[in-house]
């Protein structure tokens, strides 16, 4: 071969980028990802860190529908006291204007753990690790509906078209492993994508290789396409073919086919990696317990699986990890909104805490006892909070103007609280939080600064935060 082509390979002591190794050697991404590849288990692609980061992972238990904080981790004593009567404040619009009374919540209030937190008996098991939250009882969001909340809590963004929380941090930090992708949501029992669709789950404008891969951890296959339909030879033959087709296109001039070729890659190696994953026959009779998997309630062993199957992920190296609610039936909260109580929140809300709540105390004790918590995030959010006052006669309505997340593990600082709603829950009044600041804070704990973490599309630098955010100092250790 003609020493001057730009086929020819490079010497051995020549400095040979990725993309030309693509491009110029003779068996090309076919190669890279039927052999030596398909066992490396060192970081895909990482980037660094902009300072030392708290957390090297993402657990993100996501609450669609919209949790009530009243009735959980913003317990209001003032409710109970004036159940029944008018609000004494204007009430704004609200997504149905079906507004009634002042209404109480029908769950007990108590102090918990050597902290103290106050929270209802709604999560009693989650309450029982009280000393790991820190508590955020003033977060707020620009909007009332929940396909603009859940782009809003994803994306930094009321519409599509942004990239996912989880495709920043993987784009941010890389993949831990190889053999993985850097952001998998989970499903099981039924659960659905949110309001919004994929879109929540999108790359956006960043690399195609950064977006979402779903697993179905109750199914098998887990992921839709990962188990190949044709003998291994006979893929080999494929890919082969595939490899001389993409010889003839300039890949190292366009990024796109760059991150096409690292999903062909990902998605060869994944065929063995989420069997495995997905295979719980290893852990002990113990651990699935603590997990609820064996619970006569079906959503909350299948509920239980996903934060399993979370933690085996975090284990090996994803950097962030989303879970999926399973829809309880009851009150308005559908598949895609399962928390959405307009009515019936005793039994719907009752009902959806039993599924998750087992299943996250049980993820964060697992976590501790393996020495994983430090290093992971837990976040817990939903995309709005509720009214104080009744949609009809047993349900809540949306409230976008004040109400609580809360984070463990991963550098925060546990059994505390911050910020607070005025004395009805309606509004928050001291130290206001917003999503951008959330997830800044979120970025800082992973060792990134929001405000750098960028990327220029459309001519201007985007990011997660927006032009907005403040790190919310208070929570971290």
């Amino acid at each position: 071969m003609n020493p001057g082509s730009p086929y020819a390979p490079p010497s051995l002591s020549a400095a040979c980028s990725r993309r030309e190794m693509l491009r110029r050697c003779s068996l090309g991404f076919g190669s890279v990802a039927l052999s030596s590849l398909l066992a490396d288990d060192r970081p895909s692609f990482p980037g660094p860190a902009h300072f030392r980061p708290r957390a090297k992972h993402v657990v993100f238990a996501y609450m669609s529908g919209g949790v009530s904080h009243l009735d959980s981790f913003d317990p209001k004593p003032e409710l109970r006291r004036r159940h029944g009567q008018p609000m004494p404040v204007p009430v704004k619009p609200t997504m149905f204007n079906d507004n009634g009374n002042i209404m109480g919540s029908p769950w007990e209030t108590r102090r918990w753990g050597r902290s103290g937190l106050e929270m209802t008996t709604l999560f009693p098991h989650i309450a029982a690790q009280a000393d790991e939250l820190a508590v955020i009882r003033s977060m707020t969001t620009k909007v009332n509906e929940h396909a603009q909340g859940n782009y809003m809590m994803h994306t930094g963004f009321p519409f599509t078209g942004h990239p996912s929380a989880g495709a920043w941090t993987a784009y941010g930090l890389g993949s831990g492993n190889r053999n993985l992708p850097g952001f998998v949501v989970l499903q099981s029992g039924g659960a659905v994508v949110p309001h919004g669709g994929v879109g929540v789950f999108s790359s956006g404008y960043l690399p195609a290789e950064h977006q979402a891969s779903v697993l179905q951890v109750d199914r098998d296959p887990a992921l839709a396409n990962i188990r190949p339909a044709e003998a291994d030879s006979l893929q080999r033959r494929r890919l082969e073919f595939l490899r001389e087709a993409d010889g003839r296109f300039p890949a190292a001039s366009d990024p796109q086919v760059e991150a096409a070729i690292r999903n062909y890659e990902t998605a060869y190696r994944m065929q063995t990696a989420v069997p495995e994953l997905c295979d719980l026959a290893g852990e002990t009779a113990a651990t699935k317990r603590l997990y609820g998997l064996e619970s006569g309630d079906a959503a909350t062993a299948a509920y239980g699986r996903q934060c399993l199957v979370a933690r085996r992920l975090i284990e090996r190296g994803v950097r962030f990890v989303e879970l999926s609610c399973i829809s309880s039936g009851i009150g308005a909260g559908g598949p895609g909104n399962p928390w959405d109580q307009h009515g019936q929140i005793l039994e719907g809300h009752g009902s959806m805490a039993r599924q998750v709540d087992q299943p996250l105390a049980g993820l964060i004790q697992d976590l501790r006892a393996r020495g994983l918590l430090e290093d992971t995030l837990i976040l817990f959010s939903g995309e709005f909070g509720r009214t104080p006052f009744s949609q009809g006669a047993s349900g809540r309505d949306h409230n976008p103007f004040g109400f609580s997340v809360w984070m463990a593990g991963g550098g925060v600082r546990g059994g505390t609280v911050h910020g607070a709603t005025d004395d009805l829950g309606y509004y928050a009044v001291q130290d206001v939080c917003n999503t951008y600041d959330l997830w800044a804070t979120v970025l800082h704990l992973l060792g990134m600064d929001h405000e750098r973490l960028t990327y220029r599309f459309g001519g201007r630098d985007f990011r997660l935060t927006d032009v907005h955010g403040e790190v919310i100092r208070a929570v971290v250790a």
